[in-house]
């Protein structure tokens, strides 16, 4: 029986898989998104389709589904990063909010006037609220518009709204397990969901990138491939134990691997991985759609797919308007967000699995889908004339309002002293919260495992009370450092002496004594907890106080080392991808630093020597590896050359470094408007049928009819000719290239 349901799962997997390339390549020549060819190929395979083989066993295909949204949201985890939110800002934290509020809100009241249960409405809503970065990536390549000044909003947009999916994820959950939409049980799951994110994120920076540090020399592909996946996995499984989704454990890990040196090497070995199993999940979306429901369901489709393309216009460019972006921005973002995609699939998924989401909904919000893909590239084009066409009809008055609110949002804020105290409350403020997740945590681990452990470990040696007291004495021992970073509100040298130079007043001060009193109050409120049970209220308070006491006045010094120590380890961690490439917190002598370069496709080093290109004497840098194709030369020769997608070990002082920077990882502008997987790096002879024999390299038009960039060019044995305009391309000639896989096929 076992081995008919291997053989099952197999035959089903082969048969949706070949539909799935056939597919494929059919959209790729046709230049439509091979996510579209995915789910045409689902709907090939389902039992809707008859003309063709179907699933035998729709429960295997569910299973590889799952283990592809798995995948899927580990590999977008791994482009997301904290960091990156963090970096994205304010600004796109507000339009990401006014876009997907707005949008469920809307996608709600559309649900209950069809006559959808609340829940139901809330997850239409939900999924008609998600835009999807894959696409609008794909239409922006396409269109050749990534380099446009709009893009980079967008993109930050992005990055809040896959988070605000993850949470909505949870969020929905819990209303579909307890089949209610209470306020209370909303705010309940969001706070479980902030303090296992922070929980999670603080122990995984703090140890995974350690780890990787230590044994980099060791890690090949394959086990970085193994240990990628294995920490994937285990994180999902403990989301599980924790009362989530294994999607979001996938997601959490994603990102904290995201901020490692690793990143790239994880995101390269994973995405064939991701390829399959993304694959896999969007195919079976596919099968979900069901033609009859679509032609009962024809008016509403074609409703919700209006709603997403005027909704997202107009929250989006609202939303950026409202952060002070200009009218030509905000319209031009808003025109880009006119789709939904792979989350609202997620969410849809995640609806039926739970069995709270009525089964003609699922196929509304493909077919939705479709059609909003195949329209997102007109709508970006048609931003321009639509921005010229409101701006010669709006009032001057708007008009002059409008510019007026974007200076008053973008103008710079003085320095003062009211400015620097709001800066430094709020960062503690954030420093407190962190500590307290992180104590709240580890007094549950204390109680629950070490404090029991120890007692019973010291049970034969000595007393019980004694036992009890020294496992309280190790417990609090353990807990000082965080304890004692709450009580004492961190400020630098530098924020000292620019209070000190602000005449400050007593008023001024109040913040950090109030500050110093609360993280104070707080601490005796998390020794009472870790003590309660094991004595009375009375000791528990006195211990609490005589111990803080004791903490601050003898231990300070002792503490404040440690705790610099342990904070110094952590930012060094979250800040390592770009520590590595800076060469900061990575001294090796006074102030020189060793740093990891990419070499960009517009270095103007690039097919150069490392003697021709004299970086030491020019720069005052020393070249000590280079790492292609994960092969390291270490202490390369000066006749080695510098070819783009070379990592360059680079020593110099923070000077050097920061001058030297920009000029290796220059890209060219043609470089940046590429998807990267269509891009490679290659050499190939000239042969008589190629179309640059005779040309010289200025009349070759490589740029702009082949997408490519010529990196050195080889006449005879290792003689590299210094590449000029007046270059004339002659048989047999080797060329070091980069650029479109597809055009530079010609060239051969």
């Amino acid at each position: 029986m076992e081995e008919l349901q291997i053989q099952s799962l197999i035959t089903d997997l082969a048969l949706i898989l070949t539909l799935g390339a056939v597919a494929t390549i059919i959209f790729k020549l046709l230049k439509q998104p091979v996510v579209l060819g995915y789910i045409v190929a689902g709907f090939i395979a389902s039992p809707h389709f008859a003309y063709s083989p179907s699933v035998g066993n729709e429960a295997n295909i569910e299973f590889w589904a799952q283990l592809g949204i798995v995948v899927l949201l580990f590999s977008l985890g791994l482009e997301f990063s904290f960091k990156k939110l963090i970096n994205a800002g304010v600004s796109a934290i507000v339009t990401a909010l006014i876009i997907v509020g707005g949008m469920l809100a809307t996608g709600f009241l559309i649900g209950k006037c069809m006559g959808f249960t609340s829940i139901n409405s809330i997850f239409l809503g939900a999924m008609l609220s998600m835009s999807s970065t894959t696409i609008i990536l794909k239409a922006l390549t396409d269109l050749n518009m990534k380099h446009r000044k709009f893009v980079p909003g967008i993109f930050a947009v992005l990055i809040v709204e896959d988070l605000f999916a993850v949470v909505m994820m949870v969020i929905l959950s819990s209303i579909a397990i307890n089949k209610t939409v209470e306020g209370g049980e909303m705010v309940m799951s969001i706070l479980k969901l902030s303090f296992f994110l922070i929980i999670w994120f603080v122990v995984g920076v703090f140890v995974i990138p350690s780890i990787f540090r230590k044994f980099r020399l060791l890690l090949s592909d394959e086990m970085m491939l193994v240990i990628a996946m294995g920490l994937c996995f285990l994180m999902a499984i403990f989301s599980v134990a924790s009362g989530f989704s294994l999607a979001l454990g996938a997601f959490v890990m994603g990102s904290i691997l995201a901020g490692t040196s690793e990143a790239e090497r994880i995101e390269r070995i994973i995405n064939p991985v991701k390829d399959l199993f993304g694959a896999v999940f969007f195919i079976s979306v596919g099968m979900m759609v069901n033609p009859q429901v679509i032609v009962q369901y024809a008016g509403i489709i074609a409703l919700l797919s209006v709603v997403v393309i005027v909704g997202m216009i107009i929250f989006g460019t609202t939303g950026m308007l409202a952060t002070g972006q200009s009218l030509k921005s905000s319209m031009e973002s808003g025109f880009s967000l006119t789709q939904i995609g792979e989350f609202s699939f997620i969410i849809a998924t995640l609806g039926t699995t739970l069995g709270v989401l009525d089964e003609s909904i699922y196929p509304i919000i493909v077919t939705v889908s479709v059609i909003t893909t195949f329209t997102t590239p007109f709508f970006i084009k048609a931003a321009k004339p639509s921005y010229n066409f409101v701006e010669k009809h709006l009032p001057k008055r708007w008009s002059v309002l409008l510019e007026g609110y974007s200076k008053t949002v973008n103008k710079d804020v003085s320095n003062s002293s009211s400015n620097l105290w709001s800066g430094l409350i709020k960062r503690n403020l954030l420093r407190l919260g962190l500590y307290s997740v992180v104590i709240v945590a580890s007094i549950f681990v204390l109680r629950t495992y070490l404090i029991p452990f120890v007692q019973n470990l010291l049970s034969g040696f000595m007393s019980e009370h004694l036992a009890l007291m020294l496992s309280v004495i190790i417990a609090l021992l353990l807990l000082s450092p965080f304890f004692y970073a709450i009580v004492t509100p961190k400020i630098s040298r530098k924020e000292k002496l620019l209070l000190n130079g602000a005449n400050t007043t007593i008023i001024e001060i109040l913040p950090r004594l109030l500050m110093a009193f609360v993280g104070g109050f707080l601490s005796m409120a998390y020794v009472a907890s870790l003590l309660y049970g094991f004595y009375s209220v009375r000791v528990s308070a006195v211990v609490a106080i005589v111990y803080l006491l004791i903490l601050i006045i003898i231990f300070a010094p002792i503490m404040h080392k440690q705790l610099d120590v342990l904070e110094k380890h952590f930012m060094s961690n979250v800040n390592e991808r770009e520590n590595r490439r800076t060469g900061k917190d990575n001294n090796l002598v006074s102030d020189m630093h060793l740093a990891y370069m990419t070499v960009g496709y517009n270095c103007p080093f690039v097919g150069e020597r490392l003697k021709n290109a004299d970086l030491r004497r020019k720069y005052g840098v020393n070249v000590v590896a280079i790492l292609r194709n994960s092969v390291r030369y270490p202490i390369p020769t000066g006749d080695m050359r510098i070819f783009p997608g070379d990592q360059i070990g680079i020593i110099g002082t923070d000077e050097q470094i920061q001058t030297l920077l920009p000029l290796l990882e220059s890209k060219s502008q043609n470089a940046e408007t590429e998807s990267a997987s269509d891009v490679e790096f290659v050499h190939f002879a000239l042969t008589e049928k190629s179309p640059l024999l005779g040309k010289k390299l200025a009349e070759a038009r490589l740029r702009d009819d082949y997408k490519s960039l010529l990196v050195a060019l080889e006449r005879g044995e290792d003689n590299f000719l210094t590449v000029t305009p007046d270059l004339e391309f002659a048989k047999g000639d080797i060329l070091w290239i980069v650029g479109d896989k597809e055009l530079m096929d010609k060239l051969k």
